[in-house]
């Protein structure tokens, strides 16, 4: 189906593998993506999600133009369709770590807006070309993009339609780090593993916040905000953390004594 996934060291490892043609999704591709993301949400041995692109050439480069696009154009098929491989669906809380290398374009560069935690390469070049073809980034850019960044560097990116090397989108905010390529999976690898280690609920409890929250009136969002945290505070994970934390600290005390 052009989408791998493995599991080890709690992390579900989903990878785009049509390197041939830059990991352009097809339509099968795109349900092998979304059906990849919800086994990943629906095992409790999953932590954290780490996607990648196989091959040096492309993390993705969008919808395949010759299959999906045409279907689109001629209304043989729903956009809404691939709302599960751009991560749109409510409940889906555990964390995404993307290292993105080469090209990421169009529908590549939307699911890396649904990441957490996004790795690029040095190397890596970025663009949401939809305008420059007649067409518009509805994978989930429309809402997400202005939400993450500034309108104004939102509008440059979705009106202009040009590509963008890896340290203007760092500029822009919408990526954590930029490392050489050699280093790029061992430092996205690195990122997923601390997460991976820290508290599931806490993690699950953190994203479902960011995700939720921003769009409510100050007094609702604080009320949820409690109704959130006290769910992770009474987690089984919680009373454990608390237990280590108590422990240090007497003995802390004992030496000091």
């Amino acid at each position: 189906m052009s989408i791998s996934y493995s599991v080890s060291d709690a992390i579900a490892h989903i990878r785009f593998d049509r390197p041939e043609k830059l990991n352009a999704l097809t339509l099968a591709m795109y349900d092998a993506l979304a059906q990849a993301f919800v086994r990943a949400n629906e095992d409790p041995d999953v932590r954290v999600i780490l996607l990648g692109g196989n091959g040096d050439r492309a993390f993705c480069v969008g919808a395949d133009l010759g299959e999906s696009i045409p279907a689109l154009a001629e209304g043989r098929f729903d956009i809404s369709e691939w709302d599960g491989a751009h991560l749109k669906q409510a409940g889906f809380h555990k964390p995404v770590v993307a290292a993105i290398n080469g090209l990421c374009l169009g529908g590549g560069f939307e699911i890396m807006l649904a990441a957490d935690i996004r790795i690029a390469s040095d190397t890596a070049t970025f663009a949401l070309p939809e305008a420059s073809l007649g067409f518009v980034p509805a994978g989930g850019t429309l809402v997400r993009l202005v939400r993450q960044i500034p309108f104004a560097l939102a509008m440059e990116l979705m009106l202009t339609a040009e590509r963008f090397p890896a340290a203007r989108l760092a500029e822009m905010g919408l990526l954590n780090r930029v490392v050489a390529p050699g280093e790029l999976e061992t430092v996205a690898l690195e990122y997923a593993l601390s997460i991976a280690r820290k508290g599931q609920v806490a993690v699950s409890v953190i994203k479902e916040a960011a995700l939720t929250l921003g769009h409510l009136s100050l007094d609702e969002a604080f009320r949820r905000e409690a109704l959130l945290g006290q769910r992770a505070f009474t987690s089984d994970e919680a009373k454990a953390g608390l237990r280590r934390f108590m422990s240090r600290d007497r003995a802390a005390g004992h030496e000091s004594g």
